[in-house]
């Protein structure tokens, strides 16, 4: 199960029209990883739970043959004076939603939120968790002390068994520092404690209530990389480790013309009269003009124009930008419409307050 229901609002503006599992890393959306990554471990039937923008996640990946797997969709809305709305349930109401409906969950069952990158051993995570006859198991990563305010920490016995949970403690408050990373494997019966027809969470109402009754439910303490993109700094810091080739199982696409520097097809750049510094992508159709510098780790979707004497400094153009001549873009995430920094402040076009001005590459 993914859980794509969400609005993503903590990364707006990047969700404005895009579902959050829909943002792009390396130019592929975020939930197609997590699809390669469950077929490389054997798992072929998924379900997707859909809410906002829906539309663009299932025309995308259609039935899912192109990565070997089936997927099915859940729609949570409403029909309201002849207007289809969205109407999330939850993530443990989108389950129970699809067990009412049709039974799917009738064995051992993964559960992935579908914005983050991950490459955790999920073979030996169901093996655990079948071990220990858990009922459900949460997989968590240890992180510093000083950063659990931005986690739901886990609070378990010596043996993993959960005893509660702590949403985003002080660090002199905390219990743990076992983070919830928002994958979880269920067994059927865990459904039958989800309400039916109710908006019910997974983290927040489910698992107090396992912990609460004393069921078999354990914590998974596992080393792997989680690369979530909750917000926009984690996004952009995500992008950045990705460029630097921090990430072994993510590969720069592309030609590699130069050391650090990938290009794809049909680019227009004169390499003698720009400063490029790696590691850069240039997509597909770019035209980089002389005079221009990119600093990396910088990604330049495809179709984007840079001006003479622009200046793009550990950012990403999103596809068919248009930089004008001059700009200098620090730290940015740059689409057609606006640009956000890394920290999460955003500009629209047009705006007359800033200084900065960008456009459509296609106009």
């Amino acid at each position: 199960m993914i859980l794509a229901a969400g609005q993503g609002t903590r990364v707006r503006p990047l969700t404005k029209d895009l579902p959050k599992p829909m943002v792009p890393i390396l130019g592929k959306p975020v939930m197609e990883y997590l699809i390669e990554h469950l077929a490389r471990h054997g798992i072929k039937e998924i379900m997707v739970n859909v809410a906002y923008h829906h539309q663009r996640i299932e025309q995308y990946f259609g039935d899912g043959s192109r990565w070997g797997v089936e997927i099915g969709y859940s729609y949570e809305g409403v029909r309201d004076h002849g207007d289809i709305l969205p109407r999330p349930l939850g993530s443990a109401g989108g389950m129970r939603h699809i067990q009412d409906f049709s039974g799917f969950f009738d064995e051992t069952t993964l559960v992935l939120c579908g914005d983050a990158l991950i490459d955790l051993d999920i073979t030996a995570a169901l093996a655990e968790h079948k071990a220990k006859g858990a009922l459900a198991s949460v997989v968590a990563l240890d992180v510093p002390r000083e950063e659990v305010q931005s986690y739901g920490m886990v609070v378990a016995d010596v043996d993993g068994r959960i005893q509660s949970f702590q949403e985003k403690p002080k660090p002199e408050e905390a219990l743990s520092t076992l983070a919830s990373t928002g994958i979880y494997i269920f067994e059927p019966e865990v459904l039958c404690k989800v309400p039916a027809g109710q908006v019910y969470d997974i983290g927040s109402q489910l698992f107090p209530q396992l912990a609460k009754e004393k069921q078999s439910f354990y914590v998974q303490n596992r080393p792997f990389n989680w690369l979530d993109i909750g917000r926009v700094s984690d996004y952009w810091s995500v992008l950045q480790r990705v460029l630097r080739g921090e990430i072994d199982y993510m590969r720069m696409p592309g030609k590699e013309v130069k050391p650090g520097v990938w290009v794809g097809l049909n680019v227009q750049v004169p390499w003698d009269q720009v400063k490029i510094e790696g590691p850069v992508y240039i997509g597909s159709s770019v035209q980089i003009e002389p005079g221009a510098t990119i600093i990396g780790p910088a990604w330049i979707g495809h179709g984007s124009v840079i001006r003479t004497g622009a200046r793009i400094t550990r950012g990403v153009l999103f596809e068919y930008t248009r930089i004008p001549a001059d700009m200098h873009f620090f730290e940015m995430i740059v689409s057609r419409h606006y640009c956000v920094n890394r920290h999460g402040e955003t500009l629209y076009r047009g705006d007359d307050t800033s200084r900065l001005r960008w456009g459509d590459a296609r106009a």
